[in-house]
């Protein structure tokens, strides 16, 4: 990705993408404009991850602490997801867009981040479920970088593709997954790409409309 980076609080609006995954892809905006990147540090990182509500509390606590100790590497893991973030970027909207060849440097940047992930991970059986897990104590300041990319190979085998979109509102680009019941869901938010796409619409026809009559108005009489 080119584009800027700049600081951003993250707000529960910011979190519309249907899957932590998709989110995390969202962390860049005005992908179809000058891109803005909103993970401007390691801290901004664990502050999404923690509104997202799928991370123990004191697992963040414990990363922001250890970025804390050991700067240096906490920059290099955030380097790792932005290199995450952005490989699953251009893999799934390809995906979306189905026809178009599947880039192969994002596929082997994907499997590199899982293939890291799986050998920090270990197996657990919870329930009847066999599951891969990680932790800081396995993962140190990449744990987020680990979870995401195992996270991420679940979602890839079972993303449904027909439901899958890319905002089409001005400056935004995000991605989310519809889960409305009719499926037509167009915006990743109506309450913002929606209604500024619905104000330009309605400003469009109010000028159409004036230059229209103001065109066919009648001389002044003489």
């Amino acid at each position: 990705m080119t584009g800027t980076i700049q600081a951003h609080t993250f707000r529960p609006r910011d979190l519309v993408g249907g899957h932590i995954v998709i989110d995390l892809l969202n962390t860049v905006t005005a992908r179809d404009a000058e891109p803005i990147d909103w993970l401007d540090g390691y801290p901004r990182l664990l502050e999404w991850a923690a509104l997202t509500g799928q991370f123990d509390v004191t697992t963040l606590t414990d990363l922001r602490r250890l970025a804390e100790t050991e700067p240096v590497r906490a920059a290099l893991a955030l380097d790792r997801t932005r290199e995450l973030r952005e490989a699953l970027h251009d893999l799934i909207t390809v995906l979306i867009h189905q026809g178009a060849p599947v880039p192969a440097e994002a596929v082997d940047q994907v499997e590199d981040h899982w293939k890291h992930a799986v050998a920090s991970a270990r197996l657990t059986v919870r329930g009847k479920t066999p599951q891969l897990w990680v932790s800081v104590e396995t993962s140190g300041l990449e744990y987020l970088n680990h979870e995401l990319a195992l996270q991420a190979f679940d979602l890839l085998r079972s993303l449904p593709l027909e439901r899958t979109r890319v905002c089409p509102g001005l400056r935004c680009g995000w991605v989310f997954i519809d889960g409305s019941r009719g499926g037509h869901r167009r915006w990743c938010d109506m309450a913002t790409c929606g209604n500024l796409a619905k104000g330009r619409t309605h400003y469009q026809r109010k000028r159409q409309t004036a230059s229209q009559q103001g065109h066919h108005q009648p001389p002044d009489d003489q």
